[in-house]
C-alpha cells in the first residue's frame, strides 16, 4: 500500500522538490516517487553526478528528466546526460524508474544487478 506524504511544508529537506517528486512510504521505508507514485531508483555504478545508464540500459531504466525552468537548488541537481538531455539527480545520484514497476509502491527494481540499483531513500546521504 502506497501512502503519499507532502513534506513540502513539514521537511526543509523536500521544502523545494522539483516538480513531480515527491515522498512516499514504500516497504523499504521514505521514498523518493513519481507524480504517478512510482518508485524512483539510484544505480551504484554512476558516479558523482554523472549517469552511466544510457541506450538499453536507459529504456529498462528511464531516466527522470529535468525540464527547463526548474533549477537546481540544495540537495537537488541536474546531469547533462550523454545524448544532452538533462536528468535530475538527489545528493548527487541521478534518479530512475524501473520500467517493470508496474504499480505506485511497487520495488521491484530494488537489489537488481547484482544488488547495483537502489530505491531512492528520501533520507539517504
Amino acid at each position: 500500500m502506497l501512502c503519499s506524504l507532502s513534506l513540502f511544508a513539514v521537511s526543509p529537506t523536500f521544502a523545494q522538490n522539483p516538480p513531480a517528486i515527491h515522498v512516499a512510504a514504500t516497504a523499504k521505508g521514505q521514498t523518493l516517487v513519481d507524480a504517478a507514485g512510482m518508485t524512483l531508483y539510484v544505480f551504484d555504478k554512476d558516479s558523482a553526478d554523472r549517469s552511466v545508464c544510457n541506450g538499453a540500459c536507459a529504456a529498462n531504466w528511464p531516466p527522470v528528466v529535468a525540464a527547463p525552468g526548474f533549477p537546481a537548488h540544495g540537495d537537488w541537481s541536474i546531469v547533462t546526460r550523454d545524448d544532452g538531455s538533462r536528468q535530475w539527480a538527489y545528493r548527487g545520484h541521478p534518479l530512475y524508474r524501473w520500467a517493470k514497476d508496474a504499480k505506485p509502491g511497487d520495488i521491484t527494481g530494488d537489489g537488481l544487478l547484482n544488488g547495483a540499483w537502489h530505491v531512492a531513500l528520501a533520507d539517504a546521504k
